[in-house]
C-alpha cells in the first residue's frame, strides 16, 4: 500500500477550499469554476489552481460543453470516500452550499428545446428513469439504448420498432448531453429527439413563440407524472421552483 499516496489524497481532500468544492459537487451534477470558487470561498484563479490538482489526482473530471468547461466528482468511488468523511464528521460539518444553476426562468428549468432534443427538468427526468430501468447506459460520453428501452418507453405511448429503429446517417441513436441548468444528462441522438417530438405531437408540451421554453399542459403534467412516479415528479416541479 502506497502511505505516500494516500497521504497526498488526503491533502488534497482536507484543504477547506477544495473540501467546499468537494462536497458541492455531491449532489450529482456538474459545475464551472466559477460557481466552485464560490463554493470553495475563493478566487477564480485560486479555484483554478485547486481543481486543476483535484483533477490530475482523478478526484473530478472535467467535461467539455460548447465553450463552457465543467467539473464533476470522477467516480462512485470518489463520493463514497467523501460521504464516509461527512458521516464521521456529521456532528461539526455544515450542510454544503447550494450552487444556483441555469436560466432564471421556471418555465426554461422545467423544459425546454436543445437544438431537437428536450431539455430541463423534466428531460433530465426522463433520462434518469431509462438509466434507473436499464433501458439506457450512461458511461463517461457515451449512451447506449439497450433491448430493455422498446417495454420502457412503451408506456410513454413509443412502439418498441421506432424505440429501436436506427434511422439513417451518421447521428447516434443516443448520447449524453449535460444539460445546463440541472447539470446532470439528459439525452440527445434520435433517441432524444424522438422524446421531443413525441411530447410535443402529444400535445403534453407545447411551444411559445419567442422563446425555447416548452409550457407543460395539464394533459402532459399528468402522463408525465404518471410514467415517472410522483416522487420523482414533485422533485422536478420542485426545482423548477427554486
Amino acid at each position: 500500500m502506497n502511505t505516500n499516496q494516500i497521504a497526498r489524497v488526503a491533502a488534497l481532500v482536507g484543504e477547506p477550499a477544495r473540501t467546499g468544492m468537494l462536497l458541492a459537487l455531491m449532489d450529482g451534477r456538474a459545475l464551472t469554476a466559477h460557481e466552485l470558487a464560490a463554493a470553495g470561498h475563493v478566487t477564480p484563479a485560486t479555484a483554478s489552481r485547486h481543481l486543476a490538482l483535484l483533477v490530475e489526482a482523478d478526484l473530478l473530471r472535467v467535461e467539455q460543453q460548447g465553450r463552457h468547461r465543467y467539473h464533476r466528482l470522477a467516480s462512485g468511488d470518489v463520493a463514497r470516500v467523501l460521504e464516509g468523511i461527512m458521516q464521521l464528521a456529521a456532528q461539526s460539518v455544515p450542510a454544503p452550499q447550494r450552487i444556483a444553476t441555469g436560466p432564471r426562468d421556471a418555465g426554461m428549468r422545467l423544459a425546454r428545446t436543445c437544438y431537437d432534443h428536450l431539455a430541463g427538468g423534466i428531460a433530465v427526468a426522463i433520462a434518469q428513469r431509462l438509466v434507473d430501468d436499464g433501458a439506457v447506459v450512461i458511461e463517461d460520453d457515451t449512451a447506449t439504448v439497450t433491448d430493455r428501452a422498446g417495454a420502457v418507453l412503451e408506456g410513454l405511448g413509443l412502439r418498441s420498432e421506432i424505440v429501436h429503429a436506427q434511422g439513417a446517417g451518421k447521428r447516434p441513436p443516443c448520447r449524453p448531453c449535460l444539460d445546463w441548468g440541472e447539470r446532470r444528462m439528459h439525452l440527445a441522438g434520435r433517441l432524444g429527439a424522438l422524446l421531443c417530438t413525441h411530447c410535443l405531437q402529444m400535445g403534453w408540451l407545447l411551444q411559445q413563440p419567442g422563446t425555447r421554453a416548452l409550457q407543460v399542459t395539464p394533459r402532459g403534467a399528468a402522463a408525465l407524472r404518471d410514467w415517472l412516479g410522483i416522487e420523482r415528479w414533485q422533485a422536478v416541479e420542485a426545482a423548477a421552483r427554486r
